[in-house]
């Protein structure tokens, strides 16, 4: 599921501690006849393991050569550890730590037990578009992932587990039997999908997995899934190890994630991450060319992309205030911005046109707080104990047309202004699955909107392979107002009527007909409705593209059959200009 991950597959029992318990019950000696009478078994045992306990980390997933024989040790002999004398001081205190270890690692074998009839393993078949030739689909593959039952009678798994999906299928822990499933929803940003399965057979014995909160540093967790090396479900074991808003691989945005040292490989993506008898999050990611470091999808993430889908019915997005800020961690910086002392906060560097706060905020203006919360020269929030977070975090976590009050300085004045925030489309488009890119054929030229998937078709280095000015814009502009697209001539077909502009590919369409070009339906529509017997194009570079506009038409025809094309616009310029009444789409077999 992942470009890269871990090599090796690590575990560790989450039962070790009960069966050490176990192997001190049953193979202590037999004492003499004249010894004094045994200690109740519990006390006896806690006392023998206590150091053992103590002295190992707690829930460690350190990597061993061989099973661990015994708690805190990574192979050697299987003897048994020898009882201690009892320590000077209070021992009921050191029965109640050992006990509150044992109980700990009980309720983790527990829940994992309980994860058993609720982790299932996912089978996609997907094909995703070819960008290049944006008529068709690249090859269909197969992949496999996890995902667990929440209430609601749904499934919980990784959006890029069913990315570009053309059928899905499910199947329980245990049993033999695929079942169709339906995506009910997919966020992509978040990397997070809802199935649902119809049969009544499929949920006979099954149960929900509750959700938990956001783990402390240390804790540890079970994640739970079906990853690559084997086709039965796997436990690995590990500790939190950060908490902080990480890159989400799938999606390119900025959400929290929790890192974690357990092994999380391709395969895993989707299963729950267990922490006492709740889920502390989903995996859905490892660290490229490191070791057992994996992140999960924290409980807040998931509350999130839930409550959107339950009541809009579909993903509705994280929000963002679109603006782009720069810390004041330099005291000259910050006197020259009119800052005291005692003030804290960002300085506002860029705006998005498109955002609501594109109307109340100014260049230069200092970003105190966010509703409350003030903001440290770092632009970092409090967070829990004695950690920070970027205050993107808290944006994040609203809901659409949710409304924040900003405390801002601006000209050496403090002002409180409210702001509504919703997500925010790019310029260019950062993923686009679960449909067809769209393009639009005239005279052999094809026309595409500029999108990072279209960039990433270079290859693995595409940052460096690909055009660099498309690249540059991709990554950079802002669009200044909604529905702005940066429209391409992706490549051109050769016929007789485009010889002579087949090395104009690759750049950015400006004008047809001296009309600056919005985006692909504008272009279509212009080109379409062209009424003059010359077709101009205005490229990049000052390059110009002049046809006949008759003969280009019927030339497009032929390029389409000649290249087995089945139409010279995608679906959706078809249904635009279909329902605008301007053309009747045609195709060519």
């Amino acid at each position: 599921m992942l470009a890269a991950a871990a090599s090796s597959l690590s575990r560790l029992s989450s039962s070790s501690a009960v069966r050490a318990l176990r192997r001190v019950l049953l193979h202590a000696p037999p004492l003499p006849p004249s010894a004094s009478p045994p200690l109740p078994p519990l006390r006896a045992l806690t006392r023998a393991l206590l150091p053992h306990l103590a002295a190992a980390p707690r829930f460690s997933t350190a990597s061993c050569s061989s099973p661990p024989s015994r708690i805190g040790e990574c192979g050697g002999a299987q003897g048994i550890p020898a009882i201690p004398e009892e320590a000077e001081g209070d021992g009921a205190e050191e029965e109640a730590q050992a006990e509150a270890l044992v109980r700990r690692d009980t309720d983790a074998y527990a829940a994992v037990e309980l994860a058993l009839d609720s982790v299932v393993k996912v089978f996609t078949v997907s094909s995703s578009p070819n960008y290049f030739l944006p008529w068709q689909n690249k090859a269909q593959r197969e992949s496999m992932g996890s995902g667990f039952i929440i209430p609601g009678r749904r499934i919980m798994t990784n959006a890029h587990v069913v990315a570009d999906h053309t059928f899905v299928l499910v199947r329980k822990h245990g049993s033999p039997t695929k079942y169709k499933a339906e995506v009910q929803a997919v966020g992509h940003e978040c990397d997070l999908a809802l199935l649902t399965v119809e049969s009544g057979e499929f949920w006979d014995g099954m149960n929900s997995l509750e959700l938990g909160d956001i783990p402390f540093l240390q804790e540890a967790v079970a994640v739970v899934g079906y990853p690559q090396g084997g086709d039965n479900i796997s436990v690995t074991k590990g500790v939190v190890s950060r908490v902080e808003p990480t890159q989400y691989a799938h999606g390119a945005t900025q959400l929290m994630a929790i890192q974690i040292d357990a092994a999380i490989n391709p395969g895993n993506s989707g299963g729950p991450a267990i922490m006492g008898d709740k889920v502390a999050g989903v995996a859905f990611q490892n660290l490229s060319g490191a070791e057992n470091i994996g992140y999960i999808i924290p409980v807040p993430v998931i509350k999130r992309f839930i409550s959107g889908v339950e009541k809009s019915g579909k993903y509705s997005g994280f929000c963002t205030l679109g603006i782009s800020c720069q810390a004041t961690e330099n005291i000259q910086l910050r006197e020259c911005f009119g800052m005291r002392p005692e003030m804290t906060g960002v300085l506002v560097s860029r705006i998005n046109p498109l955002s609501d706060a594109y109307r109340i905020l100014k260049k230069d203006d200092i970003l105190l707080e966010f509703d409350g919360v003030p903001i440290a020269n770092d632009g970092t929030v409090p967070f829990r104990n004695r950690e920070r977070i970027t205050f993107d975090h808290l944006v994040s976590m609203k809901k659409p047309e949710e409304t924040a009050v900003l405390k801002v300085l601006r000209d050496g004045k403090e002002q409180e202004l409210s702001v509504t925030l919703r997500p925010l489309q790019p310029l260019v488009l950062v993923h686009q699955f679960d449909k067809l890119p769209s393009y639009y054929i005239f005279a052999g030229f094809v026309f595409i909107p500029l999108t990072q998937p279209y960039l990433h078709e270079f290859g693995e280095d595409w940052y460096n392979a690909s055009p660099r000015r498309l690249c540059e814009r991709a990554l950079r502009e802002l669009p200044k107002k909604a529905g702005e697209q940066l429209v391409i001539l992706s490549q051109v077909l050769m016929d007789d009527i485009n010889v002579g502009y087949e090395r104009l590919s690759e750049l950015q369409v400006k004008k047809v007909n001296g009309v600056e070009v919005e985006n692909l339906k504008h272009l279509c529509s212009l080109v379409e409705g062209c009424t003059e017997d010359n077709l101009r194009f205005d490229l990049d570079d000052e390059r110009v593209i002049v046809l006949k506009y008759r003969n280009a038409r019927l030339a497009t025809s032929r390029v389409l059959k000649r290249h087995r094309i089945p139409s010279a616009m995608s679906s959706d310029l078809v249904e635009e200009q279909s329902t605008n009444g301007e053309i009747e789409a045609s195709c060519t077999s």
